[in-house]
Formats: structure tokens, C-alpha cells, sequence
């Protein structure tokens, strides 16, 4: 560790320099242990949010016992993130101001559960509450891990972790798409405003999962590729298709509701394995990182000395080429020549190094695009749900139609809306509640 007091130098400020790497770097491994943990209470919350879905809609006739497992299981979970918030606390951890709320508004939602629960056992509230109720939470949740996401700066991070983001995004889609379609089957009888949200679900996922491939590595990519052609695949699309084309009002076949959700978390299941490698590959990352910078450091103790005993017979060379008295021209550059070779060199070192700074650049540019897009598209559904009084689906929808009925893109739809001043000039764009079915 670098005297705090020590006098202010060279090489002081380049081994500081690059401690501070390391100490970025190790921050960074901390919040991927922090969204492994995040992610576990997530999945944990999504099964007991399905099951209490399916005990509340069959009047306490199924998954009572499952659903006290699950809960079991859960509370083993918020006691393990407890612990791990309490670590991000200390100050040594780096956690940013926003995170440290972010975990608070968790920690309130968590204390919150044993109320619903005990509402849920006793049945005083309908499936679809308790179902918003536990997505409310998730959803802070997630901010969490979107958070983390959003700060980290090294380009392979990045990606990872915005790859992590819409996994985990994706992952509650269908999380919340098991719920809604368990109620359905559940309470033997369909209901459009239910119907549409789980066609909205199902579309929501396909965007998520996009860009879980765009940012994920081949293995990974092929991975879910492959798994796309598993048969639960198959029945979950026919599954869906009873769930979403009968008419409203239509009476279900209750026993479907087991199926449905053992084939909906059979999915979900391949999402959460696949969040499982990607955050070993995170760390792996970090790992490689630190060690990188750890021979680095020593690299540099040991360059600090070399500068001081014995320089370089590359700083002639550097020396002669900023050396405005001597233009190249007015210098041997036979080819075998010392100078020519050392000069060679050092274009090419210098060559390198950019084109790796600009490689950098545009990793992080990608990432950072991704997730502002993510933000902009967001904001304008809140907009949209604050003004026209509209719920996220339909207020998500609007954007879409307006997007492919003008030939334009999302974001560029969401940043129109975000500058309308009132509804009027909003309807005067374009802008307008689809039908149902649209």
C-alpha cells in the first residue's frame, strides 16, 4: 500500500495511478457479487409471486404448500442480502450515493413482505395485487443491478453487464408472464385486460433478449439459441396461444395451470442458468483485471528503477524523433539501420495504442448507447402513463405503432414524446392509444 503522506513524484503518482486501478477493479468484482445475490432473491420472489398467484385465483385450492416452501426459501435469501448490503455500506466498498438509496428503497420493500404474505395466506387480496405487489418490489430490484450496470467503466464490464441487465430484465418478463398466465388458468376463465398484458409480455421478452445476444459471447449466444428448440418450447407456444386467443370471458381449463407453470419455469430455469454463467464470467473478468494490474504494478516498480539506473536504448530513439533539428529525411533509414528500426518500433507502439484506446472507446460507447436508450424509452412511457392516464403496456404500444407507422425508430419516437409539451401537440404527432388487438 502507497504512503497517503508520502512527497509528490513521478513514480508515486504512477504506481498510485495504477492502485487505484486495482481498487476500481475490485469494486467492480464486489458489485458482481452483489447482483448474484440480487439475481437469487429475484428468482426466488418471482416463484413465491407465481405461486401465491395460482393459491389466491384457485380460492387456496392449489400450490398452498409450494408457496410456503417458496417463502422459506425466500426469507433464506433477503437474510443473505442483508449481509451483503451491509458490506457496500462501509466506505471501502465505493458505493455511490445512488446505489446506497437504491438498496434502502430494497430493504423497505423487503420489510414490507411479511405483511403481504400474511395477506396472502389468509386470502385478503386478489391474485392480480398480490402479483403487482411482489413486481413492485422485483422492480426496484432490478433498478439495482441497472444501476450497477450503468457505472461501471471498463468496455468488457460493460458489456457484460449490460448483457446481465436485459437477461435479468427478460427473466422477469417471463416471470411475470407465469403469473399472469397461472391466474388465468387458475381462476378457469380468461380476461382481456389479463390476456393483453401477457401479449405485451411475450413481446417485451423477445426485445430483452435481443440484446442479451447483442452483447452476450458466442458460447452463451448458442447456448440460448439451442435451447429456443427445446421441446417445453413447443408446449409453452400452444400453451400460449390457448391462454391468448380465446375470447374474453371464455372458460379455461383450470388443471393447466400446473402445466403451465412447470413449463414456464422450465424456461425461466434456462434464463437463470444462463444469468448464472455470465455472472462467473463477470468475475472471471474482474479477476483477470486485477491480476492484470497487480504485474502491471510490479512491472512498473521494477520500470521506475530501470529509468533511474539504466535507461532505455529506446529513449535515444524517442530522443532523435522529436528532435526537430533532425528530419527524418536527414536520416539514414537503410533498412537494417538502428534508427529505422527504433523509429519503426515506436510508430508501432504508438499505432497500437491507439487503435486500442479507440477500441476501448467504441466498447463503451455501445454499452453506454444501449443502456441510454433503455433510459430514454422508459422516461417516455412514464410520460405517456402520467399524461394520457395509460398502464405501461399500452403506453409501450403506443410508442411501437407510432414508431412503425412513421418509419422511425423507438428512441427516436421516445425522444419526440419527452419534448411534447401537451396531449394536443402529442395527438397532432401521431401519437395514439391503440385499439385492443393492435
Amino acid at each position: 500500500m502507497l504512503d497517503p503522506v508520502a512527497p509528490l513524484s513521478v513514480s508515486n503518482l504512477v504506481l498510485r495511478s495504477k492502485q487505484l486501478e486495482i481498487d476500481a477493479v475490485r469494486h467492480l468484482a464486489s458489485r458482481a457479487e452483489l447482483v448474484d445475490v440480487v439475481g437469487q432473491l429475484i428468482q426466488g420472489l418471482q416463484r413465491e409471486r407465481g405461486a401465491s398467484g395460482v393459491y389466491l385465483a384457485s380460492k387456496g385450492q392449489r400450490f398452498a404448500d409450494v408457496r410456503r416452501k417458496m417463502v422459506d426459501e425466500v426469507v433464506l435469501l433477503e437474510s443473505r442480502l442483508r449481509a451483503v448490503f451491509a458490506e457496500h455500506v462501509e466506505p471501502a466498498q465505493g458505493a455511490t450515493a445512488k446505489a446506497l438509496s437504491l438498496m434502502a428503497w430494497a430493504l423497505l420493500g423487503m420489510e414490507s413482505l411479511p405483511a403481504l404474505r400474511s395477506q396472502v395466506e389468509q386470502q385478503a387480496m386478489v391474485a392480480h395485487d398480490s402479483v403487482a405487489a411482489y413486481s413492485h418490489l422485483i422492480a426496484g430490484l432490478i433498478e439495482l443491478v441497472f444501476h450497477v450496470a450503468d457505472a461501471a467503466g471498463l468496455p468488457s464490464v460493460s458489456r457484460l453487464l449490460v448483457g446481465l441487465l436485459h437477461l435479468v430484465q427478460a427473466q422477469e418478463e417471463a416471470g411475470q408472464e407465469r403469473a399472469l398466465g397461472a391466474l388465468l388458468f387458475a381462476s378457469g376463465i380468461t380476461s382481456d385486460a389479463h390476456q393483453q398484458r401477457v401479449l405485451h409480455l411475450i413481446d417485451a421478452q423477445e426485445r430483452s433478449l435481443r440484446v442479451f445476444a447483442e452483447f452476450a459471447d458466442p458460447a452463451l449466444r448458442n447456448r440460448w439459441e439451442q435451447q429456443q428448440v427445446a421441446p417445453g418450447i413447443a408446449q409453452l407456444e400452444r400453451l400460449r396461444r390457448t391462454l391468448c386467443v380465446a375470447r374474453p370471458g371464455a372458460v379455461l381449463d383450470s388443471d393447466l395451470s400446473d402445466v403451465w407453470f412447470d413449463v414456464c419455469s422450465e424456461r425461466i430455469d434456462a434464463l437463470w442458468h444462463l444469468q448464472v454463467d455470465l455472472v462467473k464470467r463477470l468475475r472471471d473478468d474482474c479477476q483477470a483485471r486485477i491480476g492484470e494490474a497487480q504485474q502491471d504494478l510490479q512491472d512498473s516498480k521494477g520500470l521506475l528503477r530501470g529509468l533511474r539506473d539504466n535507461p532505455p536504448q529506446r529513449t535515444h530513439a524517442v530522443d532523435r524523433f522529436f528532435d526537430m533539428a533532425l528530419a527524418p529525411t536527414a536520416v539514414p533509414e537503410q533498412p537494417g539501420s538502428a534508427y529505422a528500426g527504433e523509429a519503426a518500433s515506436l510508430l508501432d507502439l504508438l499505432q497500437t495504442q491507439s487503435a486500442r484506446m479507440a477500441s476501448m472507446e467504441a466498447e463503451l460507447d455501445a454499452a453506454r448507447r444501449t443502456l441510454n436508450e433503455r433510459k430514454v424509452i422508459e422516461r417516455a412511457k412514464g410520460v405517456l402513463m402520467a399524461r394520457l392516464g395509460m398502464n405501461e403496456e399500452v403506453a409501450f404500444r403506443v410508442l411501437q405503432k407510432t414508431s412503425m407507422d412513421q418509419n422511425r425508430r423507438l428512441l427516436d419516437v421516445a425522444e419526440a414524446t419527452l419534448s411534447l409539451p401537451d396531449l394536443a401537440v402529442a395527438l397532432q404527432q401521431g401519437l395514439r392509444v391503440p385499439k385492443p388487438g393492435e
